[in-house]
This record gives structure tokens, sequence and C-alpha cells, in this order.
């Protein structure tokens, strides 16, 4: 797979360094079998400018220092969404109390919400500091957005964010079908899906812009 990318690459420089046009090279490897993605990908190496040889653009390279930094980014993004839906669930709890057990819940539930508090306190304040010094570098230098370490992420968030949401469908059906439906239930499962939601739709309207982008 590697000789094959490298063999591309080597065709569309030779190409391009000929005088042939984009849209001829890319005809060609489209006959030749490639993938149009391949193709785009290979072309989009080098930039358009009027040059006798084609102009390389700049490649995004994996530094410690920036995985660190989407790896605490995406961390704190999840403890982030986590407590504070333990915190809105422990809030629905003692708005509608469980009239079972009343006094676990109450016990119970003022430990969770300090943790949940207490974790919030922390988590979010690192979210936002940390998300917004990588903005600033990406409005710097964007080439950075073609960061692999920060696309595994993004799409990783994506798949659990989308898991989450299917499971909280599927709940709210299962309830439903057994005719188990409480004003306690509906308010968790409107809690899970907006926080899952919002955090789906803010990253792929995210992934779809850099492709519009690109």
């Amino acid at each position: 797979m590697a000789a094959g990318t490298a063999e591309l690459e080597l065709f569309v420089r030779e190409s391009l360094g000929r005088g042939m046009s984009r849209e001829a090279t890319a005809a060609a490897l489209a006959s030749a079998g490639w993938s149009p993605e391949q193709v785009r990908d290979a072309l989009s190496a080098y930039a358009e400018v009027d040059f006798p040889v084609p102009v390389p653009k700049p490649r995004p390279y994996l530094s410690a220092r920036e995985a660190f930094l989407y790896l605490v980014l995406f961390a704190t993004l999840y403890l982030t969404a986590w407590h504070l839906g333990s915190l809105l669930f422990d809030l629905v709890n003692r708005a509608f109390p469980d009239p079972a057990d009343p006094a676990y819940m109450w016990s119970a539930g003022a430990r969770s919400m300090r943790w949940s508090v207490a974790s919030l306190v922390i988590a979010f304040p690192v979210f936002v500091f940390v998300a917004r010094h990588l903005s600033h570098e990406l409005q710097r230098n964007p080439v950075k957005r073609l960061s692999a370490v920060r696309r595994w992420l993004t799409y990783l968030t994506l798949f659990l964010a989308a898991t989450v949401l299917i499971g909280d469908l599927i709940t709210l059906v299962y309830n439903l079908l057994g005719g188990e439906l409480s004003v306690r239930f509906l308010l968790k499962v409107l809690v899970v899906a907006i926080i899952a939601g919002t955090v789906f739709g803010w990253y792929l309207v995210d992934l779809r812009r850099e492709e519009k982008e690109a």
C-alpha cells in the first residue's frame, strides 16, 4: 500500500512537472483505477501556483506536544459531558424523587452532585483554555487542521456521541413499548440527547467545514 502511494505521488509530480493539467492527470489516474479520493489527495499535495516545477504544500507532522494537547482537550470534554449529565440526572432525581427509597436517593445524590460539581469546576475551564489555545494555533497555521491525532480523536468522539444517541433512542422506544414513560425518565432521556447531540453536531460541522476548505 505504501509503495502504491509512493508511485502515485511520483506520477503526479512528474505529470505536473511536464506541464500536464490537473484535469488531465486526474483523468489518467481515474482510467487506471485510482479512486477519486486518492487522486484528490495526491493532487492536493501540490500548490496551484505558476511555477515551472510542482510546488509541494506543507504537510502536518505529529509532535508529542500536539498529541498531549489534543488528548487533554478530548479527555476534559468527556469528563465535562459525563459529569454534566450526572449532575442533571441528580437534579432530576431531586425534583422527581423515587417514592420507594427517598432517603437513599437523597444521600447518594448529594455525594454524586459534589463529585460532579468538583469535576466540572476543574475539567470545564481546562477544556475551554486548551480549546482556545488550539484554535489560535489553527488560525496561525491552518495546515494543522490535518493533524492525524486531531482527526482520529474527532472521529472517535463522533462515534461515541452517535453510540450514546442510538442507545438513548433505543431506551426511549423500549420504555415506550412497555408503557413505562414517566416525567423523570423523559427528562433523563432529554438530557442525554442534548449533551450527546451537541457534541456530535459541533464536531460534525467542524469536519464538514474542513472538507469544504480543503
